[in-house]
């Protein structure tokens, strides 16, 4: 299950009541509960219980699980969160391909697809792509678009978080202040949610492989370079939306390398997929793209391994004023750069571990990847379905089925 890093909120609403919420977003952990457990951990009288788990059944937000132990009697009956009819649209728009998944809202995959679309093609052609393959997709899945309830997008560049537009993106040419939500909504009626990509890979990455730990960064090295940082569980976008954008922090060391953002000696322009393979390119190496940098570390050329290395040592000086500022208990290494193995994550250990306040570092894991190119996907998922199992949305789909039912 994806959805352990969603923290339960049973807050008031502005819809009003919220008792409903508060026994959907209590039941949210997956972990089944009778009537009267949800009465004495609400308050509720178990009527109100009855009542309200009425609602969310007809929702298809919960259904029956097994039958509580018996003590004597008739076996008290227990709910729980199930996937339902209803699915999300998962999105990840990377620099050089697109994927797209639906899944239900136990965060199941039901149906994917992918392409080799080169995001500097354009929003026209990407997202006409994306309007396409998802409908195609819940078809796929046995599901209509009537059963669609929101879309999680994640994006190469920074993207303002209150819009979801992307923001003088460098390597997006044609996006800047796109409306991507907007786009997507004309089409889908569904509320789009936007991100980006190494925030949802974060989520992604924390969800399967680090569900327990509540401080953790992500560092995607690829085509560019960007962070995503949880800490106490929650990702945090800071007040744009470019909390962890590291990628054009200056690495003080002699260095005049120039970035797509204009500035000179930004990580992004030294420690890269495209930079590494520039500079392979300078010493007479065939390496064209980050995937020909991987495969000449792999067979063991020592110009790759030294240059992967140096970029992992430069990537450390950064990440060691993360470490400062955020004391994380995991770095995840993640990304196309990160298929190079233990050589680029060895650069970084070999300074963090060297510089960084020993306290800091006395648990610290640095790691690869788990989850791979899935990340995003993933990650793009549990957005989607944060959004759609809220306590507000969760209130409106309750309000709605009541006038439904008044009409």
């Amino acid at each position: 299950m994806w959805l352990n890093c969603l923290m339960v909120d049973i807050s008031p609403t502005a819809l009003g009541s919220s008792a409903t919420s508060d026994i959907f977003q209590i039941l949210r952990d997956g972990r089944p509960r009778t009537r009267t457990e949800l009465a004495r951990v609400t308050g509720l009288a178990r009527s109100t219980v009855g009542l309200r788990i009425d609602s969310l059944l007809q929702l298809g937000l919960i259904g029956p699980a097994d039958a509580a132990p018996s003590t004597g009697g008739r076996p008290s009956s227990q709910f729980a969160l199930t996937g339902g009819n209803k699915v999300v649209l998962a999105v990840d728009i990377g620099a050089t391909h697109v994927r797209i998944a639906v899944s239900d809202l136990v965060g199941r995959p039901l149906s994917e697809d992918a392409a080799d679309i080169p995001v500097a093609k354009g929003p026209e052609e990407v997202l006409h792509w994306v309007i396409a393959a998802g409908d195609k997709l819940v078809r796929e899945a046995g599901r209509s678009v009537d059963d669609l309830l929101a879309i999680g997008v994640g994006l190469p560049g920074p993207v303002e978080h209150s819009s979801g537009r992307p923001i003088n993106p460098p390597i997006m040419p044609g996006w800047d202040n796109v409306d991507v939500p907007e786009r997507l909504q004309a089409h889908f009626h569904v509320p789009v949610l936007v991100d980006n990509d190494v925030n949802i890979m974060a989520l992604g990455e924390r969800e399967v492989a680090w569900p327990e730990v509540d401080h953790l960064i992500f560092v995607k090295v690829a085509t560019g370079i960007g962070a995503g940082v949880i800490s106490r569980g929650m990702l945090q976008r800071g007040a744009q939306g470019v909390a962890g954008d590291i990628g054009h922090v200056r690495v003080y060391r002699d260095n005049d390398a120039i970035c797509h953002c204009g500035n000179v000696g930004c990580i992004e322009a030294l420690a890269s997929g495209p930079a590494l393979a520039k500079a392979l390119t300078e010493q007479g190496l065939a390496a064209e793209t980050s995937q020909d940098v991987v495969e000449l570390v792999r067979a063991g050329n020592p110009k790759a391994i030294q240059a992967v290395r140096q970029a992992g040592r430069d990537l450390g000086e950064i990440l060691n004023a993360c470490i400062s500022l955020i004391n994380p208990s995991v770095i995840v290494l993640g990304g196309a750069m990160a298929r190079a193995g233990e050589h680029l994550i060895a650069g970084v250990r070999e300074v963090v571990y060297a510089r960084s306040m020993p306290l800091a570092t006395q648990h610290l894991q640095i790691t690869q990847s788990s989850v791979g190119a899935n990340a995003a996907v993933l990650g793009a998922s549990i957005l989607a379905i944060h959004h759609v199992l809220s306590p507000e949305s969760v209130e409106a789909m309750v309000v709605d089925l009541a006038d439904a039912v008044g009409r």
